[in-house]
Protein backbone atom coordinates (compact mmCIF):
# COMPACT_ATOMS: atom_id res chain seq x y z
CA UNK A 1 0.00 0.00 0.00
CA UNK A 2 1.18 3.44 -1.00
CA UNK A 3 1.75 6.12 1.60
CA UNK A 4 0.66 8.45 -0.53
CA UNK A 5 -3.16 7.27 0.04
CA UNK A 6 -3.14 7.49 3.17
CA UNK A 7 -1.29 10.58 3.83
CA UNK A 8 -3.95 12.18 0.76
CA UNK A 9 -6.91 11.06 3.01
CA UNK A 10 -5.82 12.00 6.72
CA UNK A 11 -4.77 15.73 5.04
CA UNK A 12 -8.71 15.36 3.46
CA UNK A 13 -9.61 14.66 6.94
CA UNK A 14 -8.10 17.53 8.43
CA UNK A 15 -9.59 19.91 6.22
CA UNK A 16 -13.01 18.65 6.69
CA UNK A 17 -13.00 18.77 10.60
CA UNK A 18 -11.64 22.23 10.36
CA UNK A 19 -14.18 22.88 7.54
CA UNK A 20 -17.29 21.80 9.99
CA UNK A 21 -16.25 23.70 12.74
CA UNK A 22 -16.43 27.14 10.87
CA UNK A 23 -19.47 26.39 9.15
CA UNK A 24 -21.44 24.92 11.89
CA UNK A 25 -20.45 28.63 13.56
CA UNK A 26 -21.39 30.49 10.98
CA UNK A 27 -24.77 28.50 10.03
CA UNK A 28 -26.47 28.85 13.56
CA UNK A 29 -27.12 31.63 13.31
CA UNK A 30 -29.26 31.43 10.22
CA UNK A 31 -32.45 32.34 10.29
CA UNK A 32 -35.15 29.24 10.48
CA UNK A 33 -36.95 29.96 7.70
CA UNK A 34 -33.92 28.79 5.41
CA UNK A 35 -34.14 25.20 7.21
CA UNK A 36 -33.81 23.03 3.97
CA UNK A 37 -33.84 25.69 1.76
CA UNK A 38 -31.35 26.43 -1.18
CA UNK A 39 -31.73 30.33 0.20
CA UNK A 40 -29.59 29.06 3.42
CA UNK A 41 -26.92 28.86 1.36
CA UNK A 42 -27.15 31.77 -0.66
CA UNK A 43 -27.45 33.50 3.25
CA UNK A 44 -24.50 32.12 4.06
CA UNK A 45 -22.41 33.30 1.30
CA UNK A 46 -22.40 36.21 2.80
CA UNK A 47 -20.59 35.10 5.96
CA UNK A 48 -17.03 35.03 5.60
CA UNK A 49 -16.59 32.60 8.56
CA UNK A 50 -18.77 30.17 6.28
CA UNK A 51 -16.82 30.67 3.18
CA UNK A 52 -13.57 29.83 5.09
CA UNK A 53 -15.32 26.74 6.41
CA UNK A 54 -16.52 25.86 2.88
CA UNK A 55 -12.65 26.56 1.37
CA UNK A 56 -11.93 23.90 3.79
CA UNK A 57 -14.27 21.21 3.11
CA UNK A 58 -13.84 21.88 -1.00
CA UNK A 59 -10.23 21.13 -0.28
CA UNK A 60 -10.81 18.06 1.64
CA UNK A 61 -13.07 16.79 -0.71
CA UNK A 62 -10.33 17.33 -3.31
CA UNK A 63 -7.69 15.68 -1.30
CA UNK A 64 -10.10 13.07 -0.88
CA UNK A 65 -11.11 12.44 -4.41
CA UNK A 66 -7.03 12.21 -5.62
CA UNK A 67 -6.91 9.79 -2.27
CA UNK A 68 -9.89 8.05 -4.37
CA UNK A 69 -7.64 7.81 -7.82
CA UNK A 70 -5.24 5.94 -6.10
CA UNK A 71 -6.50 4.11 -3.66
CA UNK A 72 -9.76 1.70 -2.92
CA UNK A 73 -12.44 2.96 -1.03
CA UNK A 74 -12.52 0.94 1.28
CA UNK A 75 -9.46 1.90 2.93
CA UNK A 76 -9.66 5.67 2.00
CA UNK A 77 -13.27 5.66 3.68
CA UNK A 78 -12.30 5.15 7.35
CA UNK A 79 -9.45 7.41 7.08
CA UNK A 80 -12.07 10.04 6.43
CA UNK A 81 -13.84 9.34 9.23
CA UNK A 82 -10.71 10.75 11.50
CA UNK A 83 -11.69 14.30 10.50
CA UNK A 84 -13.67 14.21 14.43
CA UNK A 85 -10.43 14.56 15.65
CA UNK A 86 -9.43 17.06 13.84
CA UNK A 87 -12.84 19.07 14.82
CA UNK A 88 -12.10 18.16 18.47
CA UNK A 89 -9.08 19.57 18.41
CA UNK A 90 -9.77 22.77 16.93
CA UNK A 91 -13.01 23.14 18.90
CA UNK A 92 -10.61 22.33 22.39
CA UNK A 93 -8.99 24.67 21.00
CA UNK A 94 -11.34 27.39 21.27
CA UNK A 95 -13.14 26.27 24.83
CA UNK A 96 -10.10 25.16 26.27
CA UNK A 97 -11.15 21.84 27.87
CA UNK A 98 -9.46 18.80 28.58
CA UNK A 99 -9.74 16.08 26.57
CA UNK A 100 -10.44 14.13 29.96
CA UNK A 101 -10.89 10.28 30.02
CA UNK A 102 -13.82 10.48 27.69
CA UNK A 103 -12.00 11.85 24.75
CA UNK A 104 -8.86 9.84 25.44
CA UNK A 105 -11.69 6.42 25.03
CA UNK A 106 -12.65 8.23 22.19
CA UNK A 107 -9.50 8.91 20.38
CA UNK A 108 -8.20 5.21 20.97
CA UNK A 109 -11.47 3.51 19.47
CA UNK A 110 -11.72 5.73 16.28
CA UNK A 111 -8.03 5.21 15.63
CA UNK A 112 -8.00 1.80 16.82
CA UNK A 113 -10.91 1.13 15.22
CA UNK A 114 -10.03 2.42 11.79
CA UNK A 115 -6.21 0.14 12.16
CA UNK A 116 -8.04 -2.85 12.89
CA UNK A 117 -10.29 -2.69 9.71
CA UNK A 118 -7.83 -1.83 7.32
CA UNK A 119 -5.11 -4.34 9.08
CA UNK A 120 -7.74 -7.27 9.32
CA UNK A 121 -9.38 -6.53 6.11
CA UNK A 122 -6.40 -5.42 3.76
CA UNK A 123 -8.42 -3.73 0.99
CA UNK A 124 -7.61 -3.95 -2.13
CA UNK A 125 -8.96 -3.31 -5.57
CA UNK A 126 -10.45 -5.34 -8.29
CA UNK A 127 -12.67 -5.57 -11.17
CA UNK A 128 -15.55 -2.97 -10.86
CA UNK A 129 -18.69 -4.64 -11.90
CA UNK A 130 -20.36 -2.83 -15.01
CA UNK A 131 -23.79 -4.24 -14.64
CA UNK A 132 -25.83 -1.38 -14.03
CA UNK A 133 -28.13 -3.29 -11.87
CA UNK A 134 -25.33 -3.82 -9.27
CA UNK A 135 -24.36 -0.28 -9.33
CA UNK A 136 -28.50 0.50 -8.08
CA UNK A 137 -28.83 -1.98 -5.68
CA UNK A 138 -26.56 -0.16 -3.80
CA UNK A 139 -26.91 2.97 -4.49
CA UNK A 140 -30.98 3.00 -4.53
CA UNK A 141 -31.45 1.60 -1.19
CA UNK A 142 -28.68 4.06 -0.11
CA UNK A 143 -30.50 7.06 -1.72
CA UNK A 144 -33.71 6.01 -0.74
CA UNK A 145 -32.82 5.57 3.11
CA UNK A 146 -31.58 9.21 2.47
CA UNK A 147 -34.59 10.97 1.69
CA UNK A 148 -36.91 9.23 4.23
CA UNK A 149 -34.29 9.85 6.62
CA UNK A 150 -34.59 14.08 5.34
CA UNK A 151 -38.74 13.78 5.16
CA UNK A 152 -38.98 12.49 8.66
CA UNK A 153 -36.66 15.14 9.95
CA UNK A 154 -38.81 17.75 7.44
CA UNK A 155 -41.95 16.41 9.19
CA UNK A 156 -40.58 16.15 12.65
CA UNK A 157 -38.72 19.34 13.44
CA UNK A 158 -37.33 18.00 16.53
CA UNK A 159 -34.20 17.25 18.64
CA UNK A 160 -34.13 14.58 16.62
CA UNK A 161 -34.41 16.37 13.00
CA UNK A 162 -30.54 17.29 13.08
CA UNK A 163 -29.57 14.05 13.26
CA UNK A 164 -31.39 12.31 10.87
CA UNK A 165 -30.43 15.26 8.44
CA UNK A 166 -26.57 14.29 9.07
CA UNK A 167 -26.77 10.84 8.52
CA UNK A 168 -28.66 11.35 5.22
CA UNK A 169 -25.88 13.64 4.25
CA UNK A 170 -23.40 11.01 5.40
CA UNK A 171 -25.14 8.18 3.31
CA UNK A 172 -24.86 11.30 0.25
CA UNK A 173 -21.98 11.80 0.65
CA UNK A 174 -20.62 8.06 0.74
CA UNK A 175 -21.94 7.45 -2.73
CA UNK A 176 -21.05 10.78 -3.91
CA UNK A 177 -17.25 9.26 -3.43
CA UNK A 178 -18.28 6.11 -5.07
CA UNK A 179 -19.11 7.99 -7.81
CA UNK A 180 -16.27 10.28 -7.63
CA UNK A 181 -14.43 7.08 -7.86
CA UNK A 182 -15.89 6.05 -10.92
CA UNK A 183 -15.73 9.48 -12.19
CA UNK A 184 -11.90 9.51 -12.45
CA UNK A 185 -11.73 6.11 -13.48
CA UNK A 186 -14.23 7.13 -16.65
CA UNK A 187 -11.73 10.26 -17.11
CA UNK A 188 -8.70 8.57 -16.84
CA UNK A 189 -9.98 6.02 -19.60
CA UNK A 190 -11.50 8.35 -22.33
CA UNK A 191 -10.85 11.87 -21.25
CA UNK A 192 -13.22 14.61 -20.92
CA UNK A 193 -15.34 13.59 -23.19
CA UNK A 194 -16.15 9.90 -22.18
CA UNK A 195 -16.45 11.52 -18.67
CA UNK A 196 -19.77 14.28 -19.67
CA UNK A 197 -20.89 11.23 -21.84
CA UNK A 198 -22.11 9.75 -18.54
CA UNK A 199 -24.62 10.47 -15.74
CA UNK A 200 -21.88 9.93 -12.98
CA UNK A 201 -20.15 13.60 -12.64
CA UNK A 202 -23.38 15.29 -12.73
CA UNK A 203 -24.73 12.86 -10.01
CA UNK A 204 -21.64 14.19 -7.85
CA UNK A 205 -22.71 17.58 -8.11
CA UNK A 206 -26.14 16.99 -7.18
CA UNK A 207 -25.32 14.85 -4.61
CA UNK A 208 -22.77 16.85 -3.56
CA UNK A 209 -25.10 20.05 -3.26
CA UNK A 210 -28.14 17.66 -1.92
CA UNK A 211 -25.25 17.01 0.50
CA UNK A 212 -24.50 20.13 1.49
CA UNK A 213 -28.12 21.65 2.15
CA UNK A 214 -28.52 18.83 4.56
CA UNK A 215 -25.17 19.32 6.46
CA UNK A 216 -26.08 23.44 6.73
CA UNK A 217 -29.45 22.54 8.04
CA UNK A 218 -28.23 20.57 10.52
CA UNK A 219 -25.73 23.15 11.64
CA UNK A 220 -28.22 25.66 11.76
CA UNK A 221 -30.46 23.90 14.00
CA UNK A 222 -28.47 21.94 16.79
CA UNK A 223 -24.93 21.88 17.90
CA UNK A 224 -22.07 20.54 16.08
CA UNK A 225 -22.12 17.45 18.61
CA UNK A 226 -25.74 16.66 17.79
CA UNK A 227 -25.26 16.71 14.28
CA UNK A 228 -21.08 15.65 13.25
CA UNK A 229 -21.01 12.49 14.94
CA UNK A 230 -24.23 11.04 12.53
CA UNK A 231 -22.58 12.38 9.31
CA UNK A 232 -18.97 10.87 10.50
CA UNK A 233 -20.25 7.73 11.00
CA UNK A 234 -22.75 7.33 8.50
CA UNK A 235 -20.56 8.34 5.45
CA UNK A 236 -17.84 5.84 5.78
CA UNK A 237 -20.36 2.96 5.87
CA UNK A 238 -22.06 3.54 3.19
CA UNK A 239 -18.62 4.80 1.47
CA UNK A 240 -17.56 0.81 1.76
CA UNK A 241 -21.16 -0.26 0.89
CA UNK A 242 -20.61 1.09 -2.49
CA UNK A 243 -16.38 0.52 -2.71
CA UNK A 244 -17.21 -3.61 -2.08
CA UNK A 245 -20.61 -3.45 -3.97
CA UNK A 246 -19.66 -2.71 -7.32
CA UNK A 247 -16.58 -0.94 -7.35
CA UNK A 248 -14.59 -4.04 -7.00
CA UNK A 249 -12.90 -3.28 -3.37
CA UNK A 250 -12.00 -7.23 -2.05
CA UNK A 251 -11.52 -7.28 2.00
CA UNK A 252 -10.23 -10.37 3.42
CA UNK A 253 -13.40 -12.77 4.46
CA UNK A 254 -12.24 -15.60 6.36
CA UNK A 255 -13.67 -15.81 10.10
CA UNK A 256 -11.10 -14.29 11.73
CA UNK A 257 -10.39 -11.09 9.48
CA UNK A 258 -14.78 -10.83 9.65
CA UNK A 259 -14.79 -10.21 13.28
CA UNK A 260 -11.80 -8.29 13.42
CA UNK A 261 -13.31 -6.35 10.87
CA UNK A 262 -17.00 -5.77 12.20
CA UNK A 263 -15.23 -5.23 15.78
CA UNK A 264 -13.42 -2.12 13.98
CA UNK A 265 -16.15 -1.14 12.54
CA UNK A 266 -18.05 -1.05 15.63
CA UNK A 267 -14.96 0.69 17.49
CA UNK A 268 -15.18 3.53 15.23
CA UNK A 269 -18.47 4.51 15.96
CA UNK A 270 -18.48 4.29 19.23
CA UNK A 271 -15.10 6.38 19.11
CA UNK A 272 -17.37 8.71 16.63
CA UNK A 273 -19.93 8.96 19.36
CA UNK A 274 -17.75 9.61 22.76
CA UNK A 275 -16.10 12.68 20.64
CA UNK A 276 -18.99 14.04 19.31
CA UNK A 277 -20.39 14.09 22.41
CA UNK A 278 -16.95 15.50 24.45
CA UNK A 279 -17.38 18.68 26.13
CA UNK A 280 -15.11 20.65 24.23
CA UNK A 281 -17.52 20.31 21.09
CA UNK A 282 -19.58 23.42 20.48
CA UNK A 283 -23.05 22.58 22.96
CA UNK A 284 -25.60 24.95 22.15
CA UNK A 285 -26.98 27.44 19.12
CA UNK A 286 -26.59 31.09 18.91
CA UNK A 287 -29.93 33.45 19.26
CA UNK A 288 -31.02 33.06 15.31
CA UNK A 289 -31.17 36.63 13.41
CA UNK A 290 -32.64 37.90 10.63
CA UNK A 291 -30.98 37.15 7.47
CA UNK A 292 -29.71 40.59 6.82
CA UNK A 293 -27.92 40.48 10.42
CA UNK A 294 -25.35 37.85 8.72
CA UNK A 295 -23.91 40.11 6.62
CA UNK A 296 -20.26 41.19 7.79
CA UNK A 297 -19.62 44.30 9.22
Amino acid sequence: MSVLVPALALSAACCLGFGFVLQQDAARRAPPGDFLSPRLLLDLMRVPRWLGGTALVAAGMALGAAALGRGELSLVEPLLATNLLFALALSRRRTRQPLGRQGWAGLVLLAGGVTAFVVAGEPRGGTAATDPLRHWLIIGPTTGLALLLTACAKRSRTASAPVLLALAAGLLYGVQDALTRVSGDRFSAGGPAHLLASWQPYAVLLIGVTAMILVQSAFETAPLRMSLPALTAAQPLAGIACGVGFLGDRLRTDADALTWEACGLAAVVTGIVLLGLHPAMPRGTAHRRPARDLQPR
